[in-house]
């Protein structure tokens, strides 16, 4: 199995992880989206250390792809505006696309309703030496289904087992999952909607879609209480990311990122027999 090594212990109070899940006593609302546990002290300073660190996992992600051992799954979930977007651009992008991919999921197409709901998912997780980052995920389809009761309590309880056993199957097969709750507040969540409003540059952004699930609010916090309970694993735990802040965001999940690639223990491939003497003329 994959070790995921994501739960060194500054993150173990934002981690939700078990060994027989669901996990006893998680509950979201203990878990602060205005906190910044990893702050150096303001934004301009978080702001410097991310750029600092960008340029190391860079480097990581590049041993990454030449170790060959390993692939890495990063899954980013959250309520509408808590910047999974901002989260790839600010965190992931300075790495090469050769070995690094974002995956956004959306409705499921006709296609895909006709499969097992983990079909779509399966196809796109990373292969040997990459880096995939899912924009929402698999857990949609636990979500969204259970806030409009689509599926009944017992088929969800499938849907958990599933869950738990495909990311099993991913870590005992080489891949390290990374998964991260970016918890954002419901009054920030305002600010950042009518800030969309307000500026016509981002109006492409604003979808009614998103109006409608802020309405069914506390739904949706019930159901990601529910579902990370289930499915925060020994092998694939869950990290609470407090995400008011959006520096104090991106360094957080960096400083995951960056833990996690170097207690992967990465090493370059051994040169070809010879090369060290081999000289050019």
């Amino acid at each position: 199995m994959a070790k995921n090594t994501s739960d060194s212990a500054p993150f173990r109070p934002w981690q939700v992880s078990s060994d027989k899940p669901p996990a006893a006593g998680f509950k979201l609302k203990s878990f602060d989206p205005a906190a910044k546990p990893f702050t150096l002290g303001d934004k301009q300073r978080d702001r410097e250390a991310l750029a600092r660190q960008a340029e190391r996992l860079d480097d990581l992600q590049d041993l990454l792809y030449a170790d060959g051992r390993f692939k890495l799954l990063v899954v980013l979930q959250g309520m509408d505006t808590s910047g999974k977007d901002g989260t790839i651009r600010d965190v992931f992008g300075r790495m090469s696309p050769q070995g690094v991919h974002s995956v956004s999921y959306k409705a499921p197409s006709s296609e895909e309703l006709a499969h097992d709901f983990l079909w779509r998912v399966h196809a796109k997780v990373p292969r040997t030496g990459e880096l995939v980052v899912f924009n929402r995920s698999h857990y949609e389809d636990v979500l969204v289904p259970r806030v409009r009761q689509w599926i009944d309590a017992a088929e969800l309880k499938r849907r958990y087992r599933q869950i738990n056993d495909f990311e099993r199957l991913l870590t005992e097969s080489g891949t390290v999952i990374v998964k991260c709750f970016l918890h954002i507040s419901k009054d920030e969540q305002l600010r950042r909607l009518q800030s969309r409003l307000d500026d016509p540059a981002k109006h492409w952004k604003f979808d009614l879609a998103d109006v409608e699930a802020r309405k069914q609010w506390d739904a949706y916090q019930a159901a990601y209480q529910e579902a990370l309970a289930a499915t925060g694993t020994a092998w694939a735990p869950w990290t609470v990311i407090p995400a008011d802040s959006k520096s104090h965001r991106n360094l957080m999940v960096a400083t995951l990122m960056e833990r996690t690639l170097q207690g992967m223990k990465l090493r370059h491939p051994p040169a070809t027999v010879g090369l060290k003497d081999l000289k050019l003329e």
